[in-house]
């Protein structure tokens, strides 16, 4: 299922509605928008091969946990289309990339912008910290670092029932300081998994700061070649490159993408708050009057109308 829209426009539109979202919430996910709007526009725009949605535009509420006794239940991969053995499947490791993703899914019309109304309400699927229920997910990714090892396990499985459609992980770079990530990348060299894919939004960021003032990990592109993966680093925002980049060959190997990015990329104010953007709260009506102006300009917009 492929949108005829321009991938650097559903970007664009990602960012204008993490951007609306977070003046009118006094508060959001703004760096993740700008670091990954590009890889999120691309993988569902371009380059994943997925089928119809078979959940609601508008969201069901939350319809609790897994269970064979509880058969409302449901998992929030059905904004991916269905799990058909030709299909790709992809996992969103980074589960506080949440809101970005109920983004992508709008702009490319896997998602009503109703379902971005319910973020974080009591009782609803949306949530802040995306879980196996929420849009566009099918499985919970916290604790941080469980995504590699998710999208292996089940690669693995789809290979050996003869699936031909990929598994694709959305990461974050914090991952690479958690000891499963780099278990998953050897495991799956191990068994010959060439089905796996992953794309790494490499912003060098994570929510107590910058990297490296947190954890220095070193050149990641040479580990992950070192484990058994092969890899490619390119500029994140830089679509002809992504798309160059999955065209690495990479027989018995899984293939990993580093998209080196900018976390205040087409919201320049960020930089005032730099290294601490995890999430963006402003500190006064003052300062959320200029992050609205500001980045309005930015992105070619009018100021959000908030007051109400």
């Amino acid at each position: 299922m492929r949108n005829e829209r321009q991938t650097e426009d559903v970007a664009l539109g990602i960012r204008r509605r993490v951007f609306e979202h977070s003046i009118r919430n006094n508060g959001g996910y703004l760096s993740q928008a700008c670091s990954a709007a590009e890889q999120l526009a691309w993988l569902y725009n371009e380059e994943l091969n997925l089928g119809a949605p078979t959940l609601p535009m508008i969201p069901k509420p939350f319809e609790g946990v897994p269970s064979p006794y509880n058969h409302d239940y449901h998992t929030g991969a059905g904004y991916n289309g269905p799990p058909a053995p030709d299909y790709d499947r992809l996992f969103i490791a980074p589960a506080h990339y949440a809101l970005v993703a109920y983004a992508t899914l709008i702009e490319v019309g896997r998602m009503a912008p109703e379902g971005l109304e319910m973020f974080n309400k009591d009782g609803s699927s949306v949530e802040m910290i995306g879980a196996e229920h929420s849009p566009g997910m099918e499985v919970h990714n916290g604790t941080l670092g469980i995504g590699l090892s998710t999208g292996a396990g089940l690669a693995w499985g789809r290979k050996r029932r003869g699936e031909t459609g990929r598994t694709w992980v959305f990461m974050s770079d914090g991952e690479v300081q958690e000891g499963q990530t780099w278990e998953a990348v050897q495991a799956a060299a191990f068994h010959n998994i060439d089905t796996l894919y992953a794309i790494m939004d490499v912003n060098d960021q994570q929510c107590d700061g910058a990297m490296s003032s947190v954890m220095e990990v070193g050149d990641i592109a040479t580990k992950f070649r070192n484990f058994g993966a092969a890899c490619v680093e390119v500029d994140g925002h830089d679509l002809g490159a992504i798309r160059d980049a999955v065209n690495e060959p990479h027989p018995g190997r899984p293939l990993i993408i580093l998209a080196r990015t900018n976390p205040f990329q087409t919201m320049s104010i960020l930089e005032e708050r730099f290294p601490r953007l995890h999430y963006v709260r402003f500190k006064s009506e003052e300062e959320r009057a200029r992050f609205n102006t500001s980045i309005a300009a930015d992105l070619g917009v009018d100021p959000v109308d908030y007051a109400h």
